[in-house]
C-alpha cells in the first residue's frame, strides 16, 4: 500500500484511536444513507451497528443501573429526532451479574423518526449526533465510548 504524505488509511487512523484510548473498539456503525426530505414532513433513517464477535453492548434499557445504556442522541437543526426505536435486545447470563442482562449483539439497527422543520432551507445539510454505549465481554466491561455520527441532508424543495 503507497501512502504519501498527509494521507492516511482510515483503518490506520481507526487503529490508532483504539490504541490511544487504551481499550480495543468492538463497536461500529456503517455511515447513514444520504436523507432527502420536504420541510414540514418527517423522514427516518436507519443507524446500521455491528458489535465484535466476543462482545455486547448494553441495552437502551438496561436491568441494571449500574450498567450504562445504549444511547443515540442528534442535534438540534433543521431535522429534530421525533423518535429513536432500537431493536429488541437480547437477554444473556454473564459471569460478571448475579441475574441476566439486556444486551445487544451482533448486527442490529437503530432507527430514527425526525420531524423537519416547516422553515427548513430548502438545500443540503448535516445532521449530527452522538452514539453512546459500554461494551462488554463475558466477565469485565469497557470503559464507555461516545461515536460521533454525521447524517447527510438534503431538504428539498
Amino acid at each position: 500500500m503507497k501512502m504519501t504524505a498527509g494521507k492516511c488509511p482510515l483503518v490506520l487512523v481507526v487503529a490508532a484511536l483504539a490504541f490511544a484510548q487504551g481499550s480495543p473498539i468492538v463497536l461500529t456503525f456503517a455511515p447513514p444513507a444520504s436523507l432527502t426530505a420536504k420541510p414540514g414532513s418527517t423522514a427516518n433513517t436507519t443507524l446500521s451497528v455491528t458489535v465484535a464477535p466476543g462482545y455486547h453492548a448494553n441495552s437502551n434499557k438496561p436491568v441494571d443501573p449500574y450498567l450504562i445504556p445504549l444511547q443515540l442522541s442528534w442535534n438540534p437543526g433543521p431535522l429534530t429526532a421525533a423518535g429513536v426505536i432500537f431493536p429488541k435486545p437480547e437477554t444473556q447470563k454473564l459471569g460478571f451479574s448475579a441475574k441476566p442482562v439486556s444486551v445487544f449483539t451482533g448486527n442490529f439497527n437503530i432507527e430514527t423518526k425526525f420531524k423537519v422543520a416547516s422553515n427548513a432551507t430548502p438545500g443540503t445539510t448535516t445532521v449530527t449526533g452522538k452514539l453512546h454505549y459500554q461494551a462488554c465481554d463475558d466477565r469485565s466491561c469497557l470503559p464507555p465510548r461516545t461515536i460521533e455520527v454525521t447524517l447527510p441532508v438534503t431538504i428539498a424543495k
